[in-house]
Order: C-alpha cells, then sequence, then structure tokens
C-alpha cells in the first residue's frame, strides 16, 4: 500500500496486496532496470539505488531468481528499456495532499491520465512543489509481529543499534524510520540480525494528516488511489489521508 497511514491497517491490507503481487513485481523491476543503468552497476554494493530497490523487492517476497533475471536484463548489450522518473503533485478531496510517482518511457501518455484521475474524484493536480513541502523524506522499514515472536524492546535496541533514527510500535506493527542516507546499511544490518520485513522503501512521510468526514469524499479518495496504483507507469502514490 502506497501512502503513510502508521501501518495499523497493514493486516488488512494484506490480501489486497498479495492480489496485486504480479503488478507489483512489475513495478520493482521497473523501478529496478532504472536504477541499475543509472547506477552503472549491477552490484548492489557498489549501487546504492540499486541497494534500496533490492531491499524492497525482498519485502515485497519478490524471488531471488526474479531479482537476478531483471539485473541481468538491464545490464545485456540489447536492453532497450529507457524509463525517466516524473512527479505529479495535486490534492484529492477535502485538500488531501497527494504525490503520485512515476516510471515512464511517454511522458505525453502519463500525465494526462494521471490530471484525469485527480480531476474525476474531486481533486486537481497542481504544480511541481505544491504539496512536497508538507512531506519527509525518510527510510521506513515495517516489521509485522503478528505472531508475537518478537519482543518490542529487543526489536527497538537492535533497530537503534543498527543505525535507525527512530522506532515505534502500534500494535503487532513495528515502524523503524532512518535517514535516507543510511537507509540501506540500516536493512542489512536488520537482516543481519534475522529480521524479516514487511515492507522495506524510501518513502515520502507527511508531517500531517486529513481525516475525512464525507463517505463521498472517502469513497472518491479510495478510488482515486486504487485506479492511481493500478496505472502501469506509477510506483507509489503517497498521501496525507488519515484512514480508520
Amino acid at each position: 500500500m502506497s501512502g503513510h497511514s502508521k501501518w495499523h491497517n497493514i493486516q488488512k491490507t494484506k490480501g489486497a496486496a498479495d492480489a496485486k503481487r504480479s503488478q507489483a513485481f512489475t513495478k520493482i523491476a521497473r523501478e529496478m532496470i532504472v536504477a541499475v543503468k543509472e547506477g552503472g552497476s549491477g552490484d548492489p554494493n557498489n549501487n546504492s539505488r540499486l541497494a534500496t530497490v533490492i531491499a524492497k523487492a525482498k519485502a515485497a517476497n519478490m524471488p531471488n531468481d526474479n531479482i537476478k533475471r531483471t539485473i541481468d536484463k538491464a545490464l545485456g548489450a540489447g536492453s532497450t528499456d529507457s524509463f525517466e522518473k516524473v512527479v505529479y503533485e495535486g490534492y484529492g478531496p477535502s485538500g488531501v495532499a497527494v504525490i503520485v510517482e512515476a516510471l515512464t518511457d511517454n511522458r505525453n501518455r502519463t500525465a494526462p491520465e494521471v490530471r484525469h484521475l485527480f480531476d474525476k474524484y474531486g481533486g486537481n493536480m497542481g504544480a511541481s512543489g505544491c504539496v512536497s513541502w508538507s512531506f519527509d523524506r525518510k527510510g521506513v522499514i515495517i516489521i509485522d509481529n503478528e505472531d508475537g515472536d518478537l519482543e518490542e524492546e529487543k526489536v527497538m535496541e537492535d533497530a537503534l543499534d543498527c543505525g535507525a533514527a527512530d522506532f515505534e510500535a502500534d500494535g503487532s506493527i513495528f515502524e523503524i524510520t532512518t535517514e535516507p542516507d543510511d537507509f540501506n546499511a540500516v536493512t542489512a544490518a536488520l537482516e543481519g540480525r534475522g529480521y524479516v520485513f514487511a515492507e522495506a522503501a524510501i518513502e515520502m512521510v507527511p508531517q500531517t494528516y486529513i481525516k475525512l468526514t464525507s463517505e463521498e469524499d472517502i469513497k472518491n479518495m479510495a478510488k482515486m488511489i486504487d485506479l492511481m496504483e493500478d496505472n502501469d507507469d506509477v510506483q507509489n502514490v503517497w498521501h496525507n489521508w488519515e484512514q480508520d
């Protein structure tokens, strides 16, 4: 699920996430191809951006064979995949701030599609920077302790010892945040201690949240996010909608 909302609803989104697993792998593969090409290396030890994407892929349970195959494809002499990152910003119903990150091979296709979804569901696409000022870029690592096998104090101690900036527990969900530049080192250190992540990525985290009260606004906001995330070019949708 893109969009940071304290992750207290992660369990109820698992089914939907599983249904979109194939699409998620395709999007991560696209991000990986860009990371290899722009970083000039298929070795995550020498390509920090690739290391970040691999951490995200592992948290999404992307098979190692898929990861290797994608990297090999990006390194191949015959690879013609060419994507550029574009970011769209705007507002959803009742002023909810929305950031849409895309990797596209055709801006003239992607921009109108994103704008249409803003307009159709009670929002509007704005100028670059219109909402991003109200978000902070952070590394976010989620550990799901649904089975209760982990001790909160131990996880917090390990996270901070590994270089995390902060730790927060919300029920069975442990959220570890890092500075963006520390993300790769922290994920590697925690993996070295045997931790498995439900999610691991560098995200745009809102400074404040907006709670929608109108049923129509809630319906439109949910539909807009779903359709944006279903767009093949869209990698992430960040927003400050506080969901129950």
